[in-house]
């Protein structure tokens, strides 16, 4: 089964955005796609980022018809905040995720799974988010920001990956500070790495290139 996890460097960064935006190419790539959204919290009545998600997903793939939005998420909490804070009863096991992902993969032949907020956000007191990915054994969509201060944010998230030995891409979302970002953030990204990419311009190659390198899974 083909697993993308997708992760931010923090909260507002465009993750859904992103998410959405997969949906869709990978469904004109031919792929029967699944979603399932791992936790969610700030949630009144029904969990929005997950409505969101099955609305689109609704056109793509008529097997998630029988579901609602709450059926996308392993956990909703209606605190918003960190699932760990947001877990007031301590009633948060991450194997319960994965087994909410291996249900609703059954639906699909891809499964794209949104994390909340970013990487070292905590689900249990030990447990963050980049634990998930390596537990999902997914590869890993780092979405970034474009205002200033984004290098920092960037550089400490990779740092993570790369120490957690997880493979992964990542991409710049274009959503803030558009007109400053060609001098204020760009000559760094240019000069110090040789394949990033926006979401704009580069969503489509990668979601063939992952294609490609999953053709076998």
């Amino acid at each position: 089964m083909r697993r993308l996890f997708v992760t931010a460097t923090g909260t507002g960064v465009g993750k859904t955005h992103v998410v959405r935006l997969l949906l869709h190419t990978f469904s004109r790539l031919g792929y029967r796609v699944g979603v399932c959204k791992a936790v969610e919290t700030g949630v009144k009545q029904i969990p929005l980022d997950a409505q969101c998600l099955l609305e689109e997903l609704l056109e793509l793939n008529p097997d998630f018809a029988k579901f609602k939005a709450a059926d996308l998420c392993a956990y909703t909490f209606s605190l918003p905040a960190a699932p760990f804070c947001a877990d007031i009863e301590r009633s948060l096991d991450p194997k319960e995720i994965l087994h909410k992902v291996s249900s609703l993969e059954s639906h699909c032949d891809l499964m794209i799974i949104e994390g909340a907020g970013g990487l070292l956000v905590p689900l249990t007191e030990r447990y963050f988010m980049i634990d998930l990915a390596r537990d999902l054994r997914a590869h890993t969509l780092l979405v970034t920001p474009s205002g200033l201060g984004c290098i920092n944010q960037t550089l400490l998230s990779l740092r993570a990956l790369e120490h957690a030995g997880l493979s992964y891409d990542w991409c710049v979302n274009l959503y803030e500070e558009r007109e400053s970002f060609p001098k204020v953030t760009r000559p760094y990204y240019d000069a110090a790495f040789d394949n990033w990419w926006s979401v704009e311009e580069g969503l489509e190659l990668f979601c063939r290139r992952f294609a490609a390198q999953t053709a076998g899974d």
